[in-house]
């Protein structure tokens, strides 16, 4: 029987191979977010294998986050990667899909070193796009809808 090497698995289309020690995960597992990111300092690992293993299903599965925050809270919904604004907000609640009127968007990192959605706004990082903007992963949104 012919062994296969990681590269040529790695090769076949719609594969990904993400490599990760079990043990060094287990440990991490067990610590605190400080901890574990001396951890993964000291092994030279800017992720943990779990998170490169959900980012490359995503991958594979054609899937991509976005978030919404708000009172009472931030989420993250998982949508089909090329979902335009208005089925987007369908995955939220059907009404929001209705009634679609425009899509308030700032990338992630850009919400987060402003500090807050007017902070963007101010700096001009708040886009507003039309129901067939294409949502990219990390989008952060406000739906403005009619209902």
């Amino acid at each position: 029987m012919e062994k296969y090497h990681l590269e040529k698995l790695a090769a076949k289309p719609q594969t990904a191979v993400v490599p990760f020690c079990g043990k060094i995960e287990a440990e991490l597992a067990e610590l605190d977010d400080a901890e574990a990111a001396e951890m993964m300092r000291a092994y030279g690992l800017k992720e943990s294998g779990r998170d490169r293993l959900i980012q490359a299903s995503y991958r594979l599965l054609g899937l991509i986050s976005f978030l919404t925050c708000g009172e009472p809270e931030c989420r993250a919904w998982t949508i089909e990667r090329g979902m335009n604004a208005q089925s987007a907000a369908g995955a939220i609640h059907s009404d929001i899909e209705r009634g679609f009127i425009k899509a308030e968007v700032v990338n992630w990192e850009d919400l987060l070193r402003a500090g807050s959605f007017a902070a963007a706004r101010e700096r001009a990082q708040v886009r507003l796009e039309g129901k067939d903007y294409v949502v990219q992963d990390g989008d952060v949104i406000l739906f403005r809808h009619s209902g």
